[in-house]
């Protein structure tokens, strides 16, 4: 039998491909020392490790948001790196970096939504992580 196609369907998987695709696509900046990221993380005070880091961890958000069975905890650790991006951007580097126009601040609002409404209907594995996590 062959599933009709939803929103209930399709809407995580496009969640899934916007988070994905923006963390990834910028993974290239980070590990290459691009000058914007070696900017934004020396403003920081976290250059270079903060932006190896930070790429590493996106990474593996990345990863785990792709597969459904681990799509809770790396849409759980993508909206915390978003949140701190976002903080970054508000409170220390501005919403536009390098004259981007905003770019990657609306970039990081992008993970971060798509990847609070991925925990959202996801609830329930989370629900079952945190059980098994605490017995």
């Amino acid at each position: 039998m062959i599933m009709p196609i939803t929103f209930s369907t399709i809407g995580p998987w496009v969640l899934r491909i916007i988070a994905a695709v923006i963390m990834l696509q910028t993974l290239y900046f980070k590990f290459s020392g691009a000058d914007e990221s070696v900017y934004i993380f020396s403003q920081l005070g976290m250059e270079p490790w903060g932006r190896i880091g930070t790429g590493v961890l996106e990474l593996i958000a990345s990863l785990l948001i792709l597969f459904p069975k681990t799509t809770f905890p790396g849409a759980l650790l993508a909206a915390g790196l978003m949140a701190g991006a976002i903080g970054s951007h508000l409170f220390k580097l501005g919403i536009v970096v390098k004259n981007d126009g905003g770019q990657l601040f609306i970039y990081a609002l992008l993970v971060f939504f798509s990847s609070a409404a991925l925990m959202f209907i996801y609830r329930n594995a989370g629900i079952s992580l945190l059980k098994k996590i605490t017995h």
